[in-house]
């Protein structure tokens, strides 16, 4: 799709140059031109600048006069296929117990792991596809997804190929992650040796052979998975060509993110709880620490320490951890602001951690995360308003206009 966008009275996050990923002091810095144009053509960014030096071409003219675009949003956690919702854990948490209470018994992942089992593929990409519009609409361009709800091998791999369609059929970037190590299941609750090896021996080879994932992840966390489990889930994984996550630190710290570092994991997500140590050994690595505010929102745990983080030199990225448990929301703009608001972030540094960075989580920092020349033209025009700080400032309220996949205006269904 070609198109030129004229009279926008700020155009971000502008970069002339590539770059991966932005890190301490960096993540402050927005380039921005004001009363500019970008020009969209066969779905990439082919131009911007000026007004002064916008080209007369007879071509799809939008008048952005007093709004702003900026690259879409890139989600780099999140869980959106799975079956029905978990409303009921909501009011149990509302009524006293806690997190781990509530896995205890029986509900949280085995909760929806249960439910996906019995659910068909049919029904389960149907059910998904409504959030990833959703998401779309609310800004998204780029996701990953994960599995993680199915726990057996079947159901593992319906979620798998549910991701693979949601990417066939729609312009969205999608990324696909295995996280056969999401709970135990109840077959082999007391057989935990025996289920990382099932997902090892008879899943991984089916995923290889259908190529499904692009990344494998395990939660390793005090009564889910070891640091030593985290490390066979990783070395089956780089065996059949698998990059590495870790869903780590959300309730304790056991030494997971040196894991993740030692085997150069792309992302280290939750935080949550964070050590000295732990920021230490993140500092000069390739991985990319991850927060989750909605989850801290929605738990009522403590949020990610990003203004230590930042101030220490890392780099962060937000997502959203959509998923029916701990954070049933998609909406990136609600985690710009929380990161802002409740992890005392700067609009700046929100937006790169929720532009580029993420983006650099998934592997996509070539393609997707800032306006620069040869990316795709995944776009957010706003509505009119003041400054991109309003995005933040006006929490729970809609800011976009109209959402751009690939130069692509995508309409509501």
């Amino acid at each position: 799709m070609n198109v030129l966008f004229k009279n926008i009275k700020e155009l971000i996050q502008v970069r002339e140059i590539a770059i991966d990923f932005l890190s301490g002091k960096e993540m402050n810095v927005l380039p921005t031109l004001k009363n500019a144009f970008l020009l969209v053509e066969n779905g990439l960014i082919a131009d911007f600048g000026f007004m002064e030096d916008c080209p007369d071409i007879e071509i799809r003219t939008i008048d952005a006069t007093g709004k702003m675009i900026l690259p879409s949003w890139c989600d780099s956690h999140t869980h959106i296929v799975y079956a029905g919702n978990r409303e009921d854990e909501f009011v149990d948490r509302i009524n006293g117990l806690s997190y781990k209470e509530i896995a205890d018994n029986g509900g949280g992942i085995l909760n929806s792991a249960k439910r996906l089992q019995t659910t068909s593929e049919e029904d389960l990409y149907n059910q998904s596809k409504v959030r990833l519009e959703e998401i779309i609409q609310l800004g998204t361009g780029a996701v990953e997804i994960k599995s993680g709800y199915g726990l057996t091998k079947d159901a593992e791999l319906k979620m798998l190929r549910v991701i693979r369609k949601l990417k066939e059929k729609y312009p969205i970037e999608i990324k696909a992650t295995f996280l056969g190590a999401h709970a135990l299941p109840e077959t082999y609750k007391y057989n935990k040796s025996g289920y990382l090896q099932m997902l090892i021996d008879d899943i991984l080879p089916a995923i290889q052979k259908e190529n499904l994932a692009d990344f494998i992840d395990i939660f390793c966390e005090t009564g889910y998975f070891s640091v030593a489990d985290t490390q066979q889930i990783l070395d089956a994984g780089k065996k059949y060509g698998l990059v590495g996550k870790i869903h780590v630190n959300q309730f304790t710290t056991i030494g997971g993110i040196q894991a993740g570092i030692k085997n150069d994991v792309l992302s280290v997500d939750h935080l949550e709880e964070m050590r000295s140590e732990d920021i230490e050994a993140l500092k000069n690595t390739k991985t990319m620490p991850v927060a989750l505010p909605s989850c801290s929102y929605f738990l009522s745990i403590p949020y990610t320490p990003a203004r230590k983080m930042i101030d220490a030199g890392l780099p962060l990225a937000l997502a959203t951890d959509y998923n029916p448990g701990s954070a049933p929301s998609g909406n990136m703009n609600f985690v710009v602001a929380t990161a802002c608001i409740k992890m005392k972030m700067t609009p700046e540094e929100a937006i790169n951690a929720g532009t580029i960075n993420g983006a650099y989580a998934m592997n996509l920092q070539d393609k997707v995360g800032t306006i620069t020349k040869g990316k795709l033209a995944n776009l957010i025009l706003t509505k009119e308003i003041n400054s991109y700080s309003f995005i933040p400032y006006s929490f729970g309220n809609h800011c976009i206009e109209k959402v751009f996949l690939k130069g692509l205006e995508i309409k509501k269904s």
